[in-house]
């Protein structure tokens, strides 16, 4: 009944994830690993409940899938963190272990349905050397892609200070609990039998659905998470900025060591100014510095690093920025008197009026009324 329960938990949130517009890549792979844990669960309720041993056929195909968990979870945590794979030879490599392990099975595949359930029924007899193999590949891949998660999210971490709103904090918190989870699934893996493991498995599902729903709305569109961002970077503003917006002293020594030239710094500055001239990306009300530094094909911390010390913003300000100067820029055309203000500000890429209002307030010194009316 627990597998049962995690089964339909996983499928659940998989057509959560499918039914979800604007999908990202990260959301994509998160879909195909929820796909892959509600396989293996049914294909482990198929085992114990002796249903494999009536279709014989299916017996073997689960053998390589638990090797696929560490992999789709480090693919998961760069793109949220923005370090996404280009060479697609190097993704290659990731799936090398579970190419491995399915050449392997083919001695297995090969044999009757008599001699397949023959083997389940002992314990893998005949096949011991497979058994070993398989549970050491399985095991110190997922044990590896665990901490070198970790080992992304920390570092993530540390070059993100300017925008580390509790958002974000939610956001890593997500993804370090998903990857301790995961590592110990796995080693739970090396003391306990097999269902002690897919028990904590389920439980790893559960944990998946509470705080993708409750906490961080992983699997809608809500942009109500967008507008918590928002206020929280205007109460941070508010601190920096009492009486007006003005460019932040950046200290030359918080990028001593990213490793880019002032040249380098200049021509992503010009990229960035070009997409955004002829792009108007700001006025996408979802935009991230993940998501734009990807458009621009860097890393996103050297993009921060470009705005801080060209701009003296973070990525928050300048995108605001950038919405509040086409806002005057619409407002300001005759013809455009006979939209409301706020339909303007929506199309330039704020999420509700009271966010709007706030920031022109805090860039202008004035209400949108005021400002127009002098």
């Amino acid at each position: 009944m627990f597998f049962i329960i995690g089964i339909f938990i996983a499928i659940f949130l998989s057509l959560l994830l499918l039914v979800k517009a604007k999908k990202t890549r990260a959301d994509k792979i998160l879909f195909i690993w929820l796909i892959l844990i509600s396989v293996l669960q049914i294909f482990r309720y198929f085992y114990v409940s002796g249903y494999f041993f009536e279709h014989p056929n299916w017996l073997g195909i689960e053998l390589v899938l638990p090797v696929l968990h560490g992999v789709l979870l480090y693919l998961y945590v760069i793109e949220i963190t923005g370090n996404t794979i280009k060479k697609k030879c190097s993704v290659f490599l990731h799936f090398l272990p579970s190419i491995i392990l399915l050449v392997l099975t083919i001695p297995f595949f090969q044999l009757t349905n008599e001699q397949k359930i023959l083997v389940y029924q002992n314990n893998g007899e005949g096949f011991e050397w497979f058994v070993f193999i398989e549970g050491l590949i399985v095991v110190i891949s997922g044990l590896a892609y665990s901490i070198w998660s970790l080992i992304v999210i920390n570092r993530h971490q540390k070059n993100i200070e300017d925008i580390f709103s509790n958002t974000e904090k939610k956001k890593l918190q997500w993804l370090k609990i998903l990857s301790i989870g995961n590592g110990i699934i796995f080693m739970l893996a090396l003391f306990f039998e097999t269902n002690v493991t897919y028990t904590a498995i389920a439980f790893l599902v559960l944990f998946i659905g509470f705080f993708g729903i409750n906490q961080l709305n992983i699997f809608s569109s809500n942009r109500g998470e967008i507008e918590t961002l928002n206020k929280e970077q205007l109460v941070e503003n508010k601190k920096v900025n009492s009486n007006e917006i003005s460019k932040k002293s950046v200290p030359k020594e918080k990028y001593a060591k990213s490793g880019l030239t002032k040249e380098s710094v200049s021509e992503i500055y010009a990229a960035l100014k070009d997409v955004m001239a002829k792009k108007a990306y700001y006025k996408n009300p979802e935009l991230t510095l993940v998501e734009l530094a990807k458009i621009l094909n860097i890393h996103p911390n050297y993009l921060s690093q470009v705005i801080n010390e060209i701009e003296g913003k973070n990525f928050h300000n300048y995108i605001n920025g950038l919405r509040i100067k086409e806002f005057i820029k619409l407002a300001s055309i005759e013809e455009n008197k006979k939209y409301t203000k706020i339909s303007l500000a929506y199309d330039c890429g704020f999420n509700t009026k009271s966010t709007f209002n706030k920031y022109f307030k805090l860039q202008t010194g004035k209400t949108p009324t005021d400002f127009f009316n002098s």
